[in-house]
């Protein structure tokens, strides 16, 4: 569907959309009407630099031809059956993600949270069937964010921020311990315990990795003590941060892992993959999903997964990321820059980043904002050197202009 279409200008829709819709968020100043790579168009032909690829999503680059092509093609055979009939592109995705990461089971879901519920009830069901009643207990990271339903949104340990307000008491059962620091979750597990859960780098809390040290020491915690390991991959997943997956930097597996994001090439997937043995406590009744596994969006994300493997896009977010975060340590007021592969955070002294997110939007560069000083990029996977230059470029000159803005009105 295309402005032209129904005679309509770019203010015309952004004011239909004001009228009609419910804004959660900050949005763009701009209406995204085609994609191609690492370019966003607005109705009239304007283009964008997209340095956030969907908010992680389109790692393969926008309108990858080969996602494009297949969901084209299924949607010429079948575009929805339910999880009752078996179907191609479910049972070949379903292969290719268990072969690639080593897990004997998954289960498709429609999201990030959903995936994130699925891991969540999965665990709690196992430390009952397998040690009583009392064996219910998840310990999170603080600072993390892993979804908005409930299940995910308790286990996010954010008590005090939008995210929670107004909507508590969050449902019980969790509690939360400091990112890398492993004696905070060590104090946190009780008898009670059945699961640690983490981000292997904290996206929405600024984009802070876990250290070697804090990943091995869980791991050791969770076998010790007999705990389920639990990794929320929605956004580290697929070559994001410069492996295959977030956990694998580490030299460790959790014992149930998420996905989404970056999986479905731009089509609402996610997943959940663990072994035969976790996986048995989902019987029938206990878990279960319309939308789950839906042949479309299975074909999108199966070719997808290809582009991503077959490319190496895993190792050129690796090379051109350790690239850009050289780069972006020269830029005016910078404190920290943070990050693996193409997830990427900039910290900033005395910069408003929500204002900059808008002034790099202005000029054509599309970013967000985690804090009020911190912006985050996640561009598509497919990002080279000069991309990364031109992004750099874009925000010097916005962080300059906003200087000089400041100087003349004091």
């Amino acid at each position: 569907m295309r402005a032209q279409d129904f005679g309509l200008t770019k203010e015309k829709i952004m004011e239909i959309a004001d009228k009609y819709m419910i804004h959660t968020n900050d949005r763009f100043s701009l209406v995204a009407e085609t994609a191609k790579d690492l370019e966003i168009k607005d109705v009239g032909g304007e283009a964008y630099l997209d340095f956030f690829a969907g908010i992680a999503v389109n790692s393969a680059g926008n309108n990858n031809e080969k996602v494009v092509e297949a969901i084209k093609e299924q949607a010429d055979c079948i575009l929805h059956t339910s999880l009752y009939p078996y179907s191609v592109p479910q049972a070949l995705l379903a292969r290719l993600i268990c072969e690639t990461l080593g897990y004997q089971k998954i289960f498709f879901q429609n999201s990030g949270t959903e995936a994130n519920e699925a891991m969540i009830k999965m665990a709690r069901k196992y430390g009952v069937e397998n040690y009583g009643e009392h064996r219910y207990h998840i310990v999170s990271a603080r600072k993390s964010f892993h979804g908005r339903t409930y299940g995910s949104l308790s286990a996010t340990g954010q008590p005090d921020n939008a995210c929670q307000t107004g909507l508590k008491p969050m449902l019980p059962g969790f509690s939360y311990a400091d990112f890398n620091h492993l004696e905070s979750f060590r104090n946190a597990c009780t008898e009670d315990t059945i699961a640690i859960m983490l981000e292997p780098i904290q996206g929405e809390a600024g984009v802070y990795p876990a250290t070697q040290e804090f990943m091995r020491g869980i791991r050791r915690l969770c076998d010790e003590k007999k705990l389920l390991l639990l990794f929320d991959e929605v956004q580290t997943g697929w070559c994001r941060t410069g492996e295959t997956m977030g956990y694998m930097h580490y030299g460790i597996k959790p014992d149930i892992v998420t996905m989404a994001k970056g999986m479905g090439g731009g089509m609402p997937i996610g997943a959940v993959c663990t072994s035969e043995k976790i996986s048995n406590v989902l019987t029938g009744g206990t878990h279960a999903s319309t939308y789950g596994g839906n042949p479309v969006c299975c074909a999108a994300a199966y070719a997808q997964i290809n582009e991503l493997l077959k490319r190496g896009l895993a190792k050129n977010a690796k090379y051109v990321g350790e690239y850009f975060m050289g780069e972006l340590k020269d830029l005016p007021k910078v404190k920290e820059v943070r990050g693996k592969g193409l997830l990427i955070a900039v910290e900033f002294e005395e910069v408003d980043a929500v204002l900059l997110k808008h002034v790099a939007q202005h000029n054509k560069l599309l970013i967000t904002a985690t804090s009020e000083n911190t912006i985050r990029m996640v561009p598509p996977l497919i990002a080279t050197k000069a991309d990364c230059d031109n992004a750099y470029s874009i925000l010097k000159a916005s962080l300059i202009s906003m200087e000089k803005l400041e100087g003349g009105s004091r």
